[in-house]
C-alpha cells in the first residue's frame, strides 16, 4: 500500500498539492533538531529530512531503489536508544501494526529524541470523501487514525507529544484548478478550524524515565555533654546544657 501511496503522491494534483504542505512542515519541524543519526521511514522518493543538519541520515522502506535500507517498518535494524531523529510521513495510515511501528520507534530513539510524523485526518473533508466513495482507491484505503488516538499511543509509550500542526483545508478535489479555488479555506484553516485540516503532523520527544536516588540512612549525632547543641532560633530557643566547672579554693589574703 505504501507503494501506491507514493506513487498517488508524485504522480497526481491532489498528491502534489498534499505533497508541498507537508514537505514544508517537515522542513520546518526538522531544521533545528540536532544529534548524530537521523532516519526516514517510508517514502524514500522524497528526502524529508533535506532542511536537517544531522551528519548521518537513511532513508527506509521496505521496497524501492531510492531506500538507503530495506526492512519492514515494525522490524528497524538499528540499535537500541541510538536515533536521534526518526521522521515517519504517513507510515501509521499504511501498515497492518501501527502498535508494533510505535514500539519500534520507542526502542531505537535517544532519550530525548524526536519523532516526526503526519497522518490523514478522518475528521475533515478528506474522511468525508473516504466515507462517500469508499476505500478501493488510493489514498482513502489507509487506517485514517485520529491524531486524539494517536497522542494516547505516544503518551503510554512515554513519547511526549509537544507541537502539532494541520494541512490541507481545502477539499480533495483531483483537479489543480479547484484546488486553487479553494485555497482561501488554506489561509484561514489554522484560524478557524484547525481540526478539521485533511492532514495533521505531530513531534514527539521521547522521554527518559526517572530515577530514584537511594540515600543512606544518617542517623543523627548526639550532642557532646557539656556543649552548646547550636541551631536554635525564636521558635525553637537553643537549649543550654550545664557546664561541670572544677572547684577553687579560695586564697586568703595575707
Amino acid at each position: 500500500m505504501m507503494q501506491a501511496f507514493a506513487r498517488w503522491l508524485t504522480s497526481t494534483e491532489l498528491g502534489a498539492y498534499l505533497l508541498e504542505r507537508e514537505k514544508a512542515f517537515f522542513d520546518r519541524a526538522a531544521a533545528d533538531i540536532f544529534g548524530f543519526h537521523a532516519v526516514q521511514v517510508g517514502l524514500p522518493e522524497v528526502d524529508f529530512l533535506e532542511c536537517n543538519r544531522i551528519p548521518w541520515q537513511c532513508r527506509v522502506a521496505e521496497s524501492g531503489h531510492h531506500a538507503h535500507i530495506l526492512c519492514r517498518p515494525e522490524q528497524l535494524p538499528f540499535e537500541t536508544r541510538s536515533i536521534d531523529l526518526l521522521v515517519m510521513p504517513h507510515l501509521l495510515d499504511f501498515t497492518t501494526q501501527p502498535h508494533q511501528v510505535l514500539r519500534e520507534v520507542e526502542r531505537v530513539l535517544m532519550p530525548e529524541g524526536r519523532l516526526l510524523m503526519t497522518g490523514f485526518n478522518p475528521v475533515s473533508l478528506w474522511g468525508v470523501r473516504r466515507l462517500v466513495q469508499g476505500r478501493a482507491d488510493t489514498p482513502w484505503r489507509g487506517n485514517f487514525l485520529t491524531p486524539v488516538r494517536i497522542r494516547d499511543w505516544l503518551t503510554l509509550l512515554e513519547l511526549e507529544p509537544a507541537n502539532s500542526a494541520f494541512m490541507g483545508y481545502a477539499p480533495p478535489f483531483a483537479s489543480r484548478e479547484w484546488l486553487d479555488r479553494f485555497r482561501f479555506m488554506e489561509e484561514a484553516g489554522d484560524r478557524w478550524w484547525p481540526l478539521a485540516a485533511g492532514v495533521y503532523g505531530i513531534e514527539a520527544i521521547k522521554r527518559q524515565r526517572g530515577m530514584r536516588l537511594i540515600t543512606p540512612k544518617w542517623k543523627p549525632a548526639k550532642a557532646a555533654k557539656g556543649l552548646i547543641v547550636a541551631g536554635g532560633n525564636e521558635g525553637q530557643p537553643t537549649h543550654r546544657q550545664p557546664v561541670d566547672t572544677p572547684k577553687v579554693d579560695s586564697v586568703k589574703a595575707a
